[in-house]
């Protein structure tokens, strides 16, 4: 596995890698200045926090870059587990009965490992259908023979949207891996590695010119530290991120920053519309799974909408017939 990784890295930019590894070396190395030179309680608490996330991203590059370093069915498993989990943490804070239970029995243990097989053999008919169509079927038919109709519509639109985000949205992201695309310079690794940079990036660069300048809230109602100068900042500082990394795509510089700018849009959407989903359910996090982060489905929030409109933007633009 450990050689696994390093070749991978090697081949798609030891570059890219270091700078990963060089940010979180440095962030390391300041929180463990910090927890020895603060003195007060609210900056031992907030200096807590900082080192609790760094571990967290040390976690989750390490699970990134095992996961594709492995082959298409390899990836295909790892991100399955990713979805397994995010379903759990949505239909956990979403309120289900006793007549839900097949159909989410189900959901987690045929309709979930099903579509990942999916992306193992590389079946895109099937692949794009399963969920939107079957599933959407299925799901209503299990519950139906239950007999009990409370909130009925509400209850299977509730599961049927969780396998919608959690698993069909995010399985986009291990399929990338079996695209062909005739100009890609870094293999397919390199395109989801420029897909979850430019995402995850804009949510922190947002994060920052928020906290830097950020006034006007854009949605207070459902995101009150989402500013306007936020949203501008890092939408502006991720897209001219993905020009630099055009290397690890079939775009050049232009298009490279195009596509980034499209999925910060769509990724900022994702992650507003899941905290909308959180303050209707009265929660702050999906889950603790990730220490510093909350849940699973907090940190890939963004992802689930950016991965689907990547993959075919690559697929129907990039893809010889």
């Amino acid at each position: 596995m450990f050689l696994a990784i390093i070749n991978w890295s090697s081949q798609v930019s030891q570059n890219v890698m270091m700078v990963v590894f060089g940010v979180l070396i440095v962030a390391s190395v300041i929180g463990f200045i910090l927890s020895k030179t603060t003195k007060s309680e609210s900056g031992k608490a907030t200096v807590s926090n900082l080192n609790a996330r760094t571990k967290s991203w040390w976690v989750m590059v390490l699970v990134l870059i095992g996961a594709l370093s492995l082959s298409s069915p390899g990836t295909a498993i790892v991100f399955g587990l990713i979805s397994f989990l995010a379903l759990r943490e949505f239909l956990t804070a979403t309120p289900t009965r006793r007549a839900d239970h097949w159909a989410l029995f189900v959901s987690f243990f045929l309709i979930v490992p099903y579509q990942f097989y999916l992306v193992a053999v590389n079946w895109y008919g099937m692949f794009a259908i399963m969920i939107p169509v079957y599933a959407f079927v299925l799901i209503p038919m299990l519950t139906v023979l239950q007999g009990d109709v409370k909130d009925f519509l509400e209850r299977n639109a509730r599961t049927q949207w969780g396998l919608m985000v959690c698993v069909y949205f995010i399985s986009h992201i291990p399929m990338i891996m079996n695209l062909k695309v005739e100009t890609m310079r870094m293999g397919p690794g390199g395109l989801v590695l420029f897909l979850i940079a430019v995402t995850q990036g804009s949510d922190v660069l947002q994060y920052v010119w928020g906290k830097l300048c950020g006034k006007r809230p854009i949605v207070p109602k459902v995101s009150p530290k989402k500013t306007v100068e936020g949203f501008i900042g890092g939408v502006a500082t991720a897209s001219l991120l993905g020009a630099c990394m055009f290397r690890l795509t079939p775009f050049n510089p232009w298009q490279a920053f195009l596509v980034a700018m499209l999925l910060c849009v769509t990724g900022f959407f994702g992650g507003l519309v899941m905290s909308a989903i959180k303050r209707e359910r009265g929660i702050k996090d999906w889950g603790t799974l990730i220490e510093g982060h909350g849940g699973m489905l907090d940190r890939i929030d963004s992802l689930c909408f950016s991965a689907p409109v990547f993959f075919h933007i690559l697929r129907y633009f990039f893809q010889p017939d």
